[in-house]
């Protein structure tokens, strides 16, 4: 740890991925309706709704809400590899054009010596893996962990490997899921987009340096 972190009251920081560091919520959520368009407009709109509401849930956990709500059963191994294939097909492309969030590669790009910095999301880990590789933000990063596991255990392992005090861990996501499971491990948590209070939020990362300051 060097010695601007031992100055800071951060010992660790980590990011949740989609809404965070790269702007792909929309896209995530265009996608998802376009998997279930042949069940027809409503159903489509529904998985829409319901992946923003679940943000940073693993899709894996969604391919099985939905085909136990459309199709009143588990969905197999096979049909989420198949779902999952597809979901990359009709995505990918797009998020390796899809824009960083405002703030956040200059934060990683001048901090990543200063904090372990990693990800912890929702997302598949080769889908991570290819994205921040071919965005040349990987580098940025001690470690990239991706779905599954669920993103509590992902951010206790991360505070157990660091051997943190998770007071001074920092969780930043977009979602309830990334606050719940900050309030799990028990680590800061900082919003990106609106959060009830007294939760602390920004609209992007352009000023997550000043906010680290701000704690002392």
């Amino acid at each position: 740890m060097t010695a601007t972190a031992r100055g800071s009251a951060l010992d660790v920081i980590v990011f949740d991925f989609d809404g965070v560091i790269l702007n792909s919520m929309p896209l995530k959520t265009t996608t998802f309706g376009r998997l279930f368009e042949d069940l027809g407009p409503e159903a489509s709109a529904y998985v829409r709704a319901y992946h923003v509401e679940h943000a940073g849930v693993s899709r894996y956990v969604k391919f099985e809400h939905f085909y136990q709500k459309f199709h009143g059963r588990s969905v197999t191994p096979e049909e989420s590899a198949a779902l999952d294939r597809r979901f990359a097909e009709l995505a990918m492309q797009e998020l390796l054009r899809t824009p960083t969030l405002p703030g956040a590669r200059e934060f990683l790009e001048a901090h990543h010596a200063t904090w372990p910095l990693y990800v912890a999301s929702g997302a598949p880990q080769y889908e991570l893996d290819a994205v921040l590789g071919a965005m040349g933000l990987a580098r940025c990063f001690k470690a990239i962990c991706g779905a599954p596991p669920a993103k509590a255990e992902v951010l206790r392992r991360i505070v157990q490997a660091e051997g943190a005090d998770p007071a001074r861990v920092l969780m930043i996501g977009d979602a309830n899921t990334d606050l719940a499971a900050a309030r799990a491990v028990g680590t800061r948590f900082l919003g990106v987009g609106p959060f009830p209070e007294p939760v602390v939020w920004m609209a992007d990362l352009t000023g997550l340096p000043g906010y680290i300051a701000s704690l002392g």
